[in-house]
C-alpha cells in the first residue's frame, strides 16, 4: 500500500493530534478512494476525527488506557489492510467501529482470564522525580524547587473537574453493554440505528440499555451533589 505507517514507536493515537483538528469529512466515496490510493491526508483526517472515540468505546471492554489505545492502532492498522474489501453495505464509520469492537472483544476478553502483567511488576523508583525537590544543601532541604504547573485558579475550574472525574467513574462503573451503549450515544453522538448496527442487538434492548445506563449516572450525580431523587 502506497500509505506507510510511521513505525517511531509513538502509538498513533499520539501522533495523529499533532495535526490539526475540525475539518469536515468528505463523503464516504471520497475517504475510500483516498484510503486506497494511500492518501496520507485524507488517513490523518480520518484519525483526527475519528480515534478520540474509537478510544473511549475500546477503554469500555479492556481493562487500561494503554491497552485501549492498542487496540485502536491495531484497529487503524486492519483498516488500512482491508480498505480494498470495503463494500459500502455499511457506513464506512459503522464498518470501522465494528473492526475496533471485535479487536477490542478479544483483547478483553484475554485481560479478564489473565493477570495484568504491569501488577506484577515491581517498584520502578520514586513517584516524582527527586530533582523537582531542594537538594541537601539548598537553603530548604527537600522542598518543592517549584509548584506543580496548573493549579486550579478557581473554585469554579474545580468543581467542573470534580463533577467531570465523577461523571467518568459513574461511567466506568457500568456494566459493559450498558457502558458502550451510552458512550456510542451521548458521547460519540451515533444514532440509535447505527448503534444496533455496531453491536448486533435490536432497537428495544438498546433502548432499555441506554435507559439504564443514563438513570445510574443520574443517581450517581444526584448523590454527588446531595439531591433527593
Amino acid at each position: 500500500m502506497p500509505l506507510r505507517l510511521r513505525e517511531s514507536g509513538v502509538p498513533l493515537t499520539v501522533l495523529l493530534y499533532r495535526r490539526p483538528v475540525g475539518a469536515v469529512l468528505p463523503t464516504d466515496d471520497v475517504l475510500v478512494a483516498g484510503l486506497r490510493a494511500g492518501d496520507e491526508e485524507m488517513f490523518a483526517c480520518l484519525l483526527n476525527s475519528w480515534s478520540g472515540s474509537m478510544l473511549r468505546l475500546a477503554r469500555s471492554f479492556v481493562s487500561t488506557t494503554a491497552s485501549a489505545e492498542e487496540v485502536v492502532q491495531d484497529t487503524w492498522l486492519a483498516v488500512l489492510q482491508g480498505i480494498e474489501r470495503f463494500e459500502g453495505r455499511a457506513s464506512l464509520q459503522t464498518w470501522v467501529y465494528r473492526i475496533l469492537v471485535n479487536i477490542a472483544r478479544k483483547r478483553g476478553s484475554r485481560e479478564h482470564r489473565t493477570v495484568p502483567w504491569t501488577s506484577l511488576a515491581p517498584d520502578q523508583g520514586p513517584t516524582v522525580d527527586p530533582a523537582r525537590f531542594h537538594g541537601p544543601d539548598d537553603q530548604y532541604p527537600g522542598g518543592w524547587r517549584a509548584f506543580p504547573e496548573r493549579w486550579p485558579s478557581t473554585e469554579t475550574e474545580v468543581l467542573a473537574h470534580e463533577v467531570r472525574a465523577a461523571v467518568a467513574k459513574a461511567i466506568e462503573n457500568l456494566p459493559t453493554r450498558q457502558q458502550v451503549v451510552l458512550t456510542l450515544r451521548d458521547i460519540d453522538g451515533q444514532d440509535a440505528g447505527a448503534v444496533c448496527t455496531l453491536l448486533g442487538i435490536s432497537a428495544a434492548n438498546q433502548r432499555v440499555l441506554l435507559h439504564r445506563a443514563r438513570a445510574a449516572v443520574r443517581s450517581e450525580l444526584e448523590q454527588y451533589f446531595g439531591v433527593a431523587p
